[in-house]
């Protein structure tokens, strides 16, 4: 019996490596012209795969996140005899998973971040706009903390804390769940510490037009009240366009508002080009009350929305800001 190599080389003209395949991929299955199948199938591929990087690409925030948990993992077994997990302890921790994370925000999106003065020296809230990840925040905590020292804690969404092998890089992060008296401990403690008012609701269901969803929340407001701090608005100009939801789809947002867990697609992971701008602080004032505080800031976060976003926002257009020269200015 002649085997399919045989096959392909008999004859005074030999077959190339592509039609040999070709030739035993028909005898193996039976099927006649397998070529125009296998045609098909590649054209097939040819027009799925941008859809496919963009829905793959999210995923590498994914990856990112649990690198920086197994890198946590093995930097407490090396310490795991030092008394008590120390903060001293995990500092280098602290600093390798931020050299992480600003490393992609350097390389992915030519990150910059203006307007640091305005962070004060003691303790501060930072009120930011929520885009479809928390990415652009991660990225700002990483550069506050590797080229000024500083960390800022941040109140995230119940459902974080029930995502698996999460507990141990929130913990060295100082992510919180939220209660009032919590968030007021921390700032009197001389933190800084950090919110999105809009939380997951703002990140799944805002769009290119940079919607600001807070509702009636003023919580935030009143803790910076009560911790007597400076709220410091925040903006990451094309944060939409780095990632984008399908959250226009009605049944999603209804969905959402019965089950609160964030089940709505995202796509996108594009390279283009974030900014984070930081604000002036509104200083304390015990006059002011909490539904006034809460108009102040966001009229200052929106103000930051008109002065550095082009709305709507255009995916485009943001990854050709990757090119520009000349930095924007503050």
């Amino acid at each position: 019996m002649i085997g399919g190599n045989e096959s392909c080389t008999a004859g005074p003209i030999p077959m190339s490596y592509l039609t040999c395949l070709t030739y035993i991929l028909g005898e193996w299955t039976g099927v006649e012209h397998i070529e125009d199948y296998l045609s098909y199938a590649v054209y097939l591929l040819w027009v799925l795969f941008p859809l496919a990087v963009v829905l793959l690409l999210p995923g590498v925030l994914v990856i990112l996140f649990y690198t920086s948990i197994l890198l946590l993992h093995i930097y407490k077994r090396k310490n795991e005899l030092k008394e008590a997990y120390s903060n001293d302890v995990w500092d280098g921790a602290r600093q390798m998973s931020a050299t992480l994370w600003d490393g992609h925000g350097r390389i992915w999106h030519g990150y910059e971040l203006h307007g640091t003065e305005n962070i004060p020296e003691g303790p501060g809230l930072i009120v930011f706009y929520h885009g479809a990840t928390p990415a652009d925040y991660i990225y700002f905590m990483a550069r506050l903390l590797i080229q000024w020292k500083r960390r800022c804690h941040v109140v995230a969404d119940h459902f974080v804390f029930r995502l698996p092998g999460f507990k141990i890089l929130l913990d060295v992060h100082g992510v919180m769940h939220g209660p009032r008296e919590e968030c007021v401990s921390a700032l009197k403690k001389g933190c800084l510490l950090a919110i999105a008012p809009g939380g997951v609701r703002e990140a799944l269901f805002s769009d290119e037009m940079y919607t600001i969803i807070w509702g009636d929340r003023k919580g935030f407001a009143q803790v910076a009240i009560d911790a007597k701090v400076p709220i410091i608005p925040m903006f990451t100009q094309n944060v939409r366009e780095g990632v984008r939801t399908l959250g226009g789809i009605k049944i999603l947002r209804s969905l959402y508002e019965r089950i609160r867990l964030p089940i709505v697609p995202v796509y996108g992971g594009f390279p283009v080009k974030l900014r984070t701008f930081i604000g002036e602080p509104i200083p304390y004032d015990p006059n002011v009350t909490a539904e006034e505080l809460t108009a102040k800031t966001k009229a200052a976060v929106q103000a930051l929305i008109e002065k550095h976003q082009k709305i709507p926002g255009n995916i485009f257009r943001a990854l050709m800001e990757r090119f520009q020269t000349q930095k924007k200015e503050d």
